[in-house]
């Protein structure tokens, strides 16, 4: 096996099993950083040793054995041979299952999952929990939880939270000495103390399938890792809170984005504009489920909540045959619904573009030229390249060259600097005469 084929396949099982290896190390040591620290740590030895010897037959045991090994190994440094250690290692021979049980035959250790697969999703959610503690901030709890849960890196988290890399890095390592210091307990918290985190752990998912969505940086367009692990999660947290609506919208909304994932790409993996995907493509099951959920949403809530508005936003897409046919006064109304109950830059912009739609392109030019008044979105291509198709539909050509290139520079994406550079070079081969290019669905 060559270093690159062997580096590739740590980083592939890391980017799947990262969040079950932390939480159950997190569970074996009780102490959620060092369970971290000791999952990087197997993490560094798998790209030394799995490139030189081949990746093993249960690569995801591998790791969680290397980390229980470095735990063994921290505790007998500082001389804790304490009921931790005892439960860690008491009955448990060379390669040991790390559910805590015996190996019958060591013989076939080798062959053994290591794997409990009965408790990780709630090694999962519950990691998911701990990050969103009431000892923490928001920021940080998110910050944290996206990183650990998510496996982000803190250039997407900064992306996603609009915030420098710096001020990420800063609010993680922070949320961690503060969960040590608090000595916060690995598990799920009881019923009632739920509700308080439960927007916490709403918004890592949420941030968690945006980023699967539309990657903010990278060569692919969607990733669908991600993207599925945040769908996994929030099934799991209906099951978990039944009789929370916003768990259910944020379940709908997650359904109903994720079903115009097959259309969204070609063949090559090249963005395709809503109005030119190809509906029949879209997943009908996963629109079946996600309009249930949203109709749970609204039997157990008291009105939808902000991801169930943006939930009756994907639904409103999801059932229209084609773009001029969607009902876009409704999109308006549920924007403008969905801005007063959680304002943001985004949903002004998306705002702007619904208004757009229902009202000619100059209407939707006003609602953009206030956010560039208000220096909204300063580092996001999302801003500029609006106002550039926005121009162009205007048939102002050279403001939007300047737009579309302006967005370029800030794109982080391949996939979505390629789309905008078409867009550019179309501009380009006009003469400043030229008619408006055609409509384009942004």
């Amino acid at each position: 096996m060559t270093t690159s084929t062997g580096r590739a396949a740590v980083a592939a099982v890391w980017r799947i099993e990262s969040a079950r290896i932390v939480g159950a190390l997190a569970r074996y040591t009780g102490d959620f950083a060092l369970a971290e620290d000791l999952a990087q740590e197997a993490l560094a030895e798998a790209l030394v040793t799995w490139p030189r010897d081949g990746v093993p037959r249960h690569p995801a045991g591998w790791l969680l054995t290397t980390g229980r090994r470095r735990a063994i190994d921290a505790f007998r440094r500082r001389a804790a041979l304490d009921d931790r250690y005892a439960a860690l290692a008491a009955g448990l021979g060379e390669g040991g299952v790390l559910t805590g049980g015996t190996v019958p035959d060591p013989a076939r250790a080798a062959d053994d999952p290591l794997w409990d697969p009965d408790r990780i999703d709630d090694d999962v959610l519950a990691l998911m929990f701990i990050s969103c503690h009431p000892v923490l901030s928001r920021e940080a709890g998110l910050a944290l939880t996206l990183r650990v849960v998510g496996g982000l890196t803190s250039d997407e988290i900064a992306a996603a939270a609009l915030v420098p890399t710096a001020t990420v890095q800063a609010r993680i390592t922070r949320a961690k000495k503060t969960l040590g210091a608090a000595g916060v307990a690995f598990e799920l918290p009881p019923a009632a103390e739920r509700r308080t985190r439960l927007a916490g752990v709403l918004s890592v998912i949420y941030l968690m399938f945006t980023e699967g969505s539309s990657a903010s940086a990278g060569g692919e367009l969607i990733r669908f890792d991600l993207a599925g692990e945040a769908q996994r999660l929030a099934r799991v947290l209906a099951q978990l809170m039944p009789g929370e609506a916003e768990v259910f919208g944020l379940l709908a909304l997650l359904e109903l984005t994720a079903a115009r994932f097959p259309a969204r790409t070609g063949p090559d993996g090249e963005p395709v504009l809503l109005e030119d995907q190809d509906r029949r493509r879209w997943d009908r099951a996963a629109i079946r489920r996600g309009r249930a959920a949203l109709a749970r949403a609204g039997q157990v809530g008291r009105g939808l909540g902000a991801y169930g508005l943006q939930a009756a936003i994907a639904e409103c897409h999801a059932v229209a045959p084609s773009v001029a046919a969607t009902d876009w006064e409704r999109v308006v109304l549920l924007y403008e619904a969905l801005g007063r109950l959680a304002p943001s830059p985004v949903v002004e912009l998306n705002r702007a573009v619904a208004v757009s739609m229902a009202n000619g392109p100059a209407a939707g030019l006003a609602i953009v030229d206030e956010l560039v008044a208000a220096a909204a979105l300063p580092t996001s291509h999302l801003l500029p390249g609006v106002r550039g198709e926005l121009l162009i539909r205007l048939g102002r050509v050279d403001d939007a060259r300047a737009e579309l290139t302006e967005a370029i520079r800030r794109c982080g994406n391949d996939r979505e600097k390629s789309v905008l550079a078409n867009k550019l070079g179309a501009l380009d081969a006009l003469d400043d005469d030229a008619t408006p290019v055609r409509r384009r669905r942004v």
